[in-house]
């Protein structure tokens, strides 16, 4: 099912030209160091380090490039990575923390998980050029505790690295020291926000932190921390190796390289596909094989279950990067994108979301433990026929008083996609609560 599709350039994340034929067969057997470093895997660090006979990269040269190369955090936020990285404080005396978020739990988002199967030690090797350019000596890999052959994998490639000399004390001879660990979580959908991460990394409930303070100051025991997403830390070697500007090139201003989307739903060939930063929506959707059995388009949630949703004819006149699709009023988030074909009853879709929501809820904040509950309900009782003319205006207002009043925006998540829902397709609720039926003919 997870397949990628060639950009037509040299992948910014696997140093070489891609396609599904070419990652479909790879049987697990091609991950392995050996495989990497063939692939110009470490020449980054080697690079940074001077150990080939160059001048090394500073950490201020090295975080100088990443903001030039205009990454932004693939992990939801799109904040920009360098600013990101210069904001950890390097002259801290006592230990820092460099963390990354695999921890992918939203509903339709499955890249960080193929990332570590297929491709583990690029994400080491940009672990360790981030803890380079923010002097840090040890990191941690928060793994989602539902994929434990790619966690076992991850873990092996760490033992290569190790035993080849790449990850440890004093790596490839250099004075440079950096320790990596990989850790499990367990499932828990609210461990993938940042301080929830760390809680649960410090063996506490996973529950959001407030802030601030941010964990840049006070993150992991306490300890000023930085954290990226698995796909933020697999573009670093590429960028170091050839450059920020070339990097920029590979996307669009503000919005550099090219971003894996996780494409599911009413399509023909559901997967994986690595495009440049600004690909025309209509472009990505063919490349995965377009609507499936010749189905018309309907709706696209762009960015994974929270994002808001977009019907067709505002998503077909977007490109696939933050500003045009947060301009169309969605998010482009972790590059989950849902597609929904004219057979999907929009009101049961919005109570399969709402469901996933009051029951991922952590129960920190009331708005969140009872209003999603709130939420499921009310769309729960109009798909069965029990619906109310009042209960659109209820939704409105309860996401109202979610959004934005609690400790994480796992309450914003919940009531953006009601919000848009709304929005976009309220006739189809009105029949719905009118008619006790769906408005949806062909539904399947």
């Amino acid at each position: 099912m997870n397949a990628y599709a060639s950009t037509g350039q040299e992948s910014c994340f696997h140093g070489h030209h891609l396609s599904p034929q070419i990652l479909l067969g790879l049987d697990g057997k091609n991950w392995r160091l050996n495989d990497y470093v063939a692939r110009d895997g470490y020449l980054a660090l080697r690079k940074i380090l001077g150990v080939d006979g160059g001048a090394g990269m500073t950490p201020e040269q090295v975080i100088a490039d990443i903001k030039l190369s205009a990454l932004r955090g693939r992990g939801g936020a799109g904040f920009p990575t360098g600013l990101k990285w210069s904001f950890m404080p390097r002259q801290f005396p006592g230990q820092k923390y460099l963390v990354c978020n695999s921890d992918e739990g939203e509903p339709g988002t499955f890249k960080d998980r193929d990332i570590l199967r297929f491709n583990p030690h690029i994400v080491i090797e940009g672990m360790i050029i981030a803890a380079y350019a923010m002097g840090i000596s040890v990191g941690y890999n928060y793994i989602h505790g539902e994929i434990f052959e790619d966690y076992d994998r991850f873990e092996e490639a760490l033992d290569e690295a190790r035993a080849a000399g790449y990850l440890g004390d004093n790596i490839l001879g250099s004075a440079y020291s950096f320790q990596l660990h990989a850790s499990h979580g367990f499932g828990a959908y609210i461990c993938g926000e940042e301080t929830a991460l760390l809680e649960s990394l410090e063996g506490k409930k996973g529950q959001p932190r407030f802030k601030p303070p941010f964990p840049a100051s006070f993150g992991l025991y306490g300890k000023p921390t930085t954290i990226n997403n698995t796909e933020t830390f697999a573009a670093v070697p590429w960028i170091i190796r050839h450059g920020g500007q070339a990097y920029l090139e590979c996307g669009k201003p503000n919005n550099g390289g090219t971003k894996i989307y996780s494409v599911s739903g009413d399509v023909a060939l559901p997967g994986n596909y690595e495009v440049p930063m600004g690909t025309p929506f209509s472009k990505l959707l063919a490349l995965a094989g377009g609507m499936r059995e010749g189905r018309a388009l309907k709706a696209v949630i762009p960015g994974g279950s929270s994002a808001p949703v977009l019907p067709a004819n505002i998503v077909m006149d977007c490109t696939m990067d933050y500003d045009s699709i947060a301009k169309a009023g969605s998010m482009l988030g972790s590059g989950a994108v849902i597609v929904l074909n004219d057979t999907r009853c929009m009101v049961k879709s919005l109570m399969r979301l709402s469901y996933f929501y009051q029951h991922e809820s952590c129960g920190q904040c009331t708005p969140c433990r009872e209003g999603t509950g709130w939420l499921y309900r009310m769309v729960h009782r109009i798909e069965h026929g029990k619906g109310r003319p009042e209960d659109l205006d209820a939704l409105n207002s309860v996401s109202d008083n979610i959004a934005g009043r609690t400790i994480c925006a796992l309450g914003d998540a919940a009531a953006m996609p009601v919000k848009s829902f709304i929005k976009h397709f309220r006739a189809e609720f009105e029949h719905h609560i009118e008619h006790k039926t769906c408005i949806v003919p062909a539904y399947v």
